[in-house]
C-alpha cells in the first residue's frame, strides 16, 4: 500500500526538497530495533553480559549510554530473554528516548508526563530521577491508562502517580507545582506510517490534522499552568504537520510569550531540519526556530521537539 496523497503532497512542503526521495523509503521497510537499559534493574555492563549469553548481535548508539540497536531478524529472539521478560531492558525508537534526554529530570523533582501512556517515556524519566522525587503519569484512555500502569509496574518503578484524567484539566488542578513537563502529545501519528502496515496510516486525514491540533493547544496551555516559573516544559510530536507541532507553540507564544523562553537543541547526529518560518498564511513566532524537527532514517522515527522555560518571576 502506498502513503496517502494528501500526505505526501504536504510532506514535499515541510521537509527539505533534497531529501525528500530518500525520507519516504523509511516508510517501507522495517526499522532497525533501539532498545535500552532499565537502569532500575540493570546497568549497561550486566545487560551486555546478558545479550552476549543469549547470543544476540548488538550495536551501542555512541551518544546515549544504554541504548542499543538490533536487525528487525534479531528481535524475535530478544524478546525471548530473560532480560526482556524481567524488565531490564526496554524496546523502544530512538525518538523517543531523545524527549527524556532533552528534559533531563533530575532526582528529587517533581516531574509530570501529561500523555504519557503507554509509558515507555515515564520509565526513561523514572531511571533519570533514581526512582525518587515526584513523577505524575496522566492518561485519560481507560484501556491505555491499565496499560501504562503494567508497564510502570513491571519495570520497577516506584516514584510514578497515575491519574486516569484529561490532561487539559491538569493545569487548573495543580498550578504551577512542577519542575519539568513532558508532553509528548496525542498526535497523527504520521512519523509511524508504515506501507506494509496499511492500519497504520488508515484513520489519517487533513481534517484529523487539524481536529488533534486543537487538543494539542488546549495540552500546551494546561502544560503551562502547572509549570512553576524556572521550570522546563518540553512539547514534542511524532508528527510532521506544522499544524501539530509549530502551530501549537505560536498558540502558547501568543497567550505567554512574555513568560516563556524556547531553548536552542543541539542533538548529536544531523538527520535534522530547523522549523518551518511560515506555513500558508501563518507566519511563526521566530522563537520557534530553536526547536528541531528530526527527519527519518532507518533506525530513528521521524519527531518534533520544542524545549521551553517559564520565565522567574
Amino acid at each position: 500500500m502506498s502513503l496517502p496523497e494528501a500526505f505526501t503532497d504536504r510532506l514535499v512542503q515541510i521537509v527539505p526538497r533534497e531529501q525528500f526521495e530518500s525520507i519516504i523509503k523509511t516508510f517501507d521497510s522495517p526499522k532497525q530495533v533501539t532498545f535500552r537499559v532499565n537502569t532500575l534493574k540493570s546497568s549497561p555492563q550486566e545487560l551486555e553480559a546478558e545479550l552476549n549469553a543469549a547470543r544476540i548481535p548488538f550495536e551501542r548508539i555512541k551518544w546515549l549510554e544504554g541504548v542499543y540497536r538490533i536487525t528487525p531478524e534479531n528481535k524475535l529472539s530478544l524478546t525471548q530473554t530473560d532480560a526482556f521478560y524481567g524488565g531490564r531492558l526496554y524496546i523502544q525508537n530512538l525518538a523517543s528516548m531523545i524527549a527524556p534526554m532533552i528534559l533531563a529530570p533530575k532526582p528529587e523533582e517533581t516531574v509530570l508526563d501529561l500523555a504519557a501512556a503507554p509509558g515507555g517515556k515515564t520509565l526513561m524519566l523514572a531511571g533519570m530521577m533514581e526512582n525518587t522525587g515526584w513523577l505524575s503519569a496522566v492518561e485519560p484512555s481507560r484501556e491505555r491508562f491499565f496499560r501504562l500502569c503494567d508497564n510502570l509496574k513491571s519495570q520497577g518503578v516506584a516514584n510514578a502517580h497515575t491519574y486516569m484524567t484529561d490532561g487539559r484539566s491538569v493545569g487548573k488542578k495543580c498550578p504551577e507545582m512542577f519542575d519539568r513537563i513532558l508532553l509528548d502529545a496525542p498526535c497523527s501519528s504520521e512519523a509511524r506510517f508504515k506501507t506494509h502496515e496499511p492500519k497504520s496510516m488508515s484513520f489519517w486525514s487533513v481534517h484529523k490534522v487539524k481536529e488533534t491540533s486543537k487538543l494539542q493547544r488546549r495540552l500546551l496551555l494546561s502544560a503551562f499552568d502547572a509549570l512553576k516559573p524556572g521550570g522546563k516544559l518540553l512539547y514534542c510530536t511524532c508528527s510532521f504537520s506544522p499544524e501539530e507541532n509549530e502551530g501549537p507553540l505560536q498558540h502558547l507564544l501568543e497567550r505567554h510569550g512574555e513568560d516563556l523562553t524556547t531553548i536552542p537543541l543541539i542533538l548529536p547526529f544531523d538527520n535534522i531540519q530547523k522549523p518551518l518560518e511560515r506555513w500558508g498564511k501563518e507566519i511563526f513566532d521566530e522563537r520557534i526556530q530553536n526547536a528541531v524537527r528530526i527527519l527519518p532514517t532507518d533506525t530513528i522515527d521521524g519527531f518534533f521537539l520544542c524545549l521551553l522555560e517559564k520565565n522567574k518571576k
